[in-house]
C-alpha cells in the first residue's frame, strides 16, 4: 500500500486545482486534481502535505485541516490518501512542472475533467461537510464501486 496526501487550498470561494498535462506517462494526465503527492519515509501526512504544497505551488501552508481519507483500490494497487484543506497560506503561486495551476470557483468544480471517484467526495469538500472516509474501487481506471467507510 502506498500513502499519499492531497490538499485543496481555498480562497475567494475557489480551490486551487492542478490540471495535469506536462508529465509523460502520467496516470492523472488530462485530469484536474488537488495538490499533493507521496508521503516519504519517516514523514507524517501533515509534513508531507506542507512539503508537497510548497513543491507544487511555491506556497507555504500556515495551517491545514485533515478532512478525510480515501482508500483507492485499482487492480493490484492500494493507495491510502489523506485529504486536507487550507485557507491559511502565504506566498505567490508559482509554476508547476506537473501541470497548470488555476483557481476554480466551487460551483465549477464538478464540471471539470475529474476522476470519477473525486465526484463522490468533492461535494462534501465544496459544501464544508464533516470528516469523511471512502473506499473507491477501480478497474482499468474506471470506478466500479464505492462505499463510505469508518475507522481508517
Amino acid at each position: 500500500m502506498i500513502e499519499t496526501v492531497v490538499c485543496y487550498l481555498e480562497k475567494d470561494d475557489s480551490f486551487l486545482m492542478l490540471y495535469r498535462n506536462k508529465k509523460v506517462n502520467d496516470i492523472n494526465h488530462g485530469k484536474w486534481i488537488g495538490v499533493g503527492g507521496h508521503i516519504e519515509e519517516n514523514e507524517s501526512p501533515e509534513q508531507a502535505v506542507k512539503r508537497e504544497v510548497k513543491e507544487e505551488t511555491n506556497l507555504d501552508l500556515l495551517s491545514c485541516h485533515k478532512i478525510g481519507i480515501i482508500l483507492f483500490k485499482n487492480e493490484n494497487m492500494i493507495e491510502k490518501m489523506h485529504v486536507f484543506t487550507s485557507k491559511e497560506f502565504k506566498g505567490l503561486v508559482g509554476d508547476c512542472d506537473e501541470g497548470e495551476l488555476k483557481w476554480i470557483k466551487k460551483e465549477e468544480m464538478l464540471h471539470l475533467s475529474l476522476w470519477e471517484g473525486d465526484r463522490i467526495f468533492l461535494p462534501n469538500l465544496i459544501n464544508g461537510g464533516p470528516y469523511f472516509s471512502y473506499q473507491l474501487n477501480y478497474i482499468q481506471d474506471h470506478l466500479v464501486s464505492y462505499k463510505s467507510k469508518n475507522g481508517f
